[in-house]
């Protein structure tokens, strides 16, 4: 029986790229994102494999109606990648906009929390893996970033929840890029990582051997 893998921010970019290396190697996957349009393009193009689930990863009612939809459709949940985050219109704790702070710490961490809240009951089920996206910005001080330090955030409850799952026989991965060419930046960065080096990075985590934690894996551009 084929395995599923739930992705949050799956309408465009690494979670985009992620949904189709899945559905590639045999993999269901459950695409949740906002952009409703987007996902029903994506899904349509990969084909029976996907299901278009709209919704809001700062919801939690939302998520818990679209893991329980996927769970169905698909008779359980084998991995989720909670991807979903952004960065800040204009940075600085100062300079930055009061709801624009509050909406990026909302999806980059209560987001993040309850993707996994939401799929946790279904991994403990299969023994799954959860995996976050971390970022460089993560495991270096860059002055004055909130952005970063919600990463730096993302890095130790992936640690903490590693420790956790491994009492039941999951897996937790943080996955940590450097600079990638997504519409996270306002011009194209073609030189630097590309939404699929990311996606690469996601299945080594979920499809590595049951002895095989993989914790962490830390991506930057070569040039």
């Amino acid at each position: 029986m084929p395995k599923t893998l739930f992705i949050t921010g799956a309408s465009s970019g690494i979670g985009a790229a992620t949904a189709r290396a899945a559905a590639k190697a045999g993999w269901n996957v459950a695409l949740f994102a906002r952009s409703a349009d987007k996902l029903e393009a994506l899904a349509a193009d990969i084909g029976s494999q996907a299901m278009a689930l709209p919704g809001d990863a700062t919801n939690l009612g939302e998520l818990e109606h679209a893991v329980a939809q996927a769970a169905s459709q698909f008779g359980g949940i084998d991995a989720a990648f909670a991807n979903a985050g952004r960065g800040m219109s204009k940075a600085g704790t100062v300079e930055g906009d009061e709801a624009d702070i509050e909406g990026m710490i909302a999806l980059n961490v209560t987001g993040l929390l309850w993707t996994a809240r939401t799929v946790l009951p279904e991994l403990k089920k299969t023994k799954g893996t959860l995996v976050l996206t971390g970022s460089a910005a993560g495991r270096m001080h860059i002055s004055g970033s909130i952005y970063g330090a919600t990463k730096w955030f993302v890095h130790g409850y992936a640690g903490n929840m590693a420790d956790e799952m491994r009492e039941w026989g999951g897996r937790c991965t943080v996955i940590a890029p450097g600079m990638v060419d997504t519409a996270f930046f306002d011009e194209g960065k073609p030189d630097k990582l590309q939404p699929e080096d990311v996606a690469d990075a996601v299945m080594h985590a979920i499809q590595a051997d049951p002895r095989a934690a993989v914790r962490e894996i830390f991506l930057m551009p070569q040039n």
